[in-house]
C-alpha cells in the first residue's frame, strides 16, 4: 500500500510494516531513482507515495500529474516518534481516504487536497 520515497526514516517503514502494511522503501529496491519514476512506480503498483520531499506537490498540482496519492511528512527530526504514532493512527484508522488525496501530516494537522 505504501511506497516510501528514499528520505523517509527506516524507524517510520518499520513501524508501518510492523502494523502491517505492505511497504515498497525506494531506498532499499529502487535507490536513485527520479521522483518522476516513483510517481510512475506508485501509479503502476497502486501504492501511496510516503515522502518529505515538497516537488511531489509540485507535480502534482503543477504539472497536474493524476492517478497517485501522497502523503507529505513535515516535521522536525526530535518529533519523529509524533509523527509515527500520528502516521499509524491515519494508516489505521482512515486508509480508504488517503487513495488520489495529497495528504500532509504535521505534528499540528493533517490536511488533505483531492488530486
Amino acid at each position: 500500500m505504501i511506497i516510501a520515497d528514499e528520505n523517509i526514516d527506516a524507524r517510520i517503514i518499520e513501524a508501518i510494516r510492523n502494523i502491517p502494511i505492505d511497504t515498497i522503501s525506494v531506498k532499499e529496491s529502487y535507490r536513485g531513482i527520479s521522483d518522476e519514476d516513483v510517481l510512475f512506480l506508485s501509479k503502476e503498483l497502486e501504492k501511496i507515495i510516503l515522502t518529505e520531499d515538497k516537488d511531489f506537490g509540485e507535480w502534482v498540482f503543477a504539472h497536474k500529474i493524476k492517478g497517485v496519492s501522497v502523503i507529505f511528512l513535515r516535521y522536525h527530526f526530535l518529533e519523529t516518534e509524533k509523527i509515527i504514532e500520528i502516521l499509524l493512527d491515519v494508516l489505521k484508522n482512515k486508509r480508504e481516504k488517503l487513495f488520489n488525496k495529497f495528504t500532509t501530516i504535521t505534528i499540528d494537522k493533517i490536511r488533505a487536497r483531492n488530486i
